[in-house]
């Protein structure tokens, strides 16, 4: 018997920030990384605030940093690092993608999660939402359990839709009749196009266009009340 299956990003659609920002921040707080690494991205941070420049550039300045000190780390203090952050943020969460997650795990979907923040802090988030499978970046470790700073795997995770693809191949009992996809930037599309059913929640305006052109189901959470436009 085939099952249904929800595939869901997590930064800005489940949790209500990114689990990578929260994660760098609470290394350069432990002093695990340097005091002057916040400058790296402060720039991309305060042009994002100043609506002058793209959420996206600022992530991709925030991972830029993590890969730059995360090399030479041992593994241990990451991880207690990354408990740490979920502990402190794990009820930070959208209610719209929240009550999804309960509802269709009660109507017996399997739940993937697909995110660009370390596996290891994912696991540790989506373990309390029920999801099945997580799939993020995985890290290198290499002698004395000590991170070397490289990505593994790191194409497959820069395309979602290849962890699809992947997860079809890998998992027979998964049907692709009815499933669901929920994304919030436009790095989702691959992901939502591949899927029957993709809902683009709180999307920014690239991928609001992009849904408008397809006729995608957008939903949008403000303060306390979810619309459906």
């Amino acid at each position: 018997m085939e099952h249904p299956v929800a595939f869901f990003d997590i930064d800005g659609t489940v949790f209500r920030s990114s689990l990578l920002i929260e994660l760098v921040e609470a290394l350069i707080k432990a002093h695990v990384f340097p005091s002057d690494a916040r400058y790296e991205y402060e720039e991309a941070y305060r042009a994002w605030q100043g609506r002058e420049g793209s959420y996206e550039a600022y992530i991709d300045a925030v991972i830029t940093t993590f890969i730059r000190h995360i090399r030479g780390v041992h593994y241990g203090v990451f991880a207690d690092i990354g408990r740490q952050v979920v502990v402190v943020h794990s009820k930070r969460v959208y209610r719209y993608t929240r009550d999804l997650l309960r509802d269709l795990k009660h109507q017996g979907f399997t739940l993937i999660a697909i995110s660009q923040s370390p596996k290891t802090i994912l696991d540790e988030f989506c373990g309390q939402y029920g999801f099945d499978k997580v799939y993020g970046r995985i890290y290198e470790i290499g002698p004395q359990d000590r991170f070397t700073g490289v990505v593994t795997e790191e194409h497959l995770i820069q395309n979602k839709s290849s962890i699809v693809e992947r997860v079809f191949a890998r998992h027979p009992e998964l049907s692709r009749i009815g499933a669901i996809a929920v994304g919030d930037t436009e790095s989702d599309i691959p992901l939502l196009e591949a899927v029957e059913r993709p809902i683009c929640f709180n999307p920014n305006a690239a991928l609001y266009a992009h849904a408008q052109a397809r006729g995608w189901d957008v939903v949008v959470e403000r303060k306390d009340v979810i619309y459906n436009l």
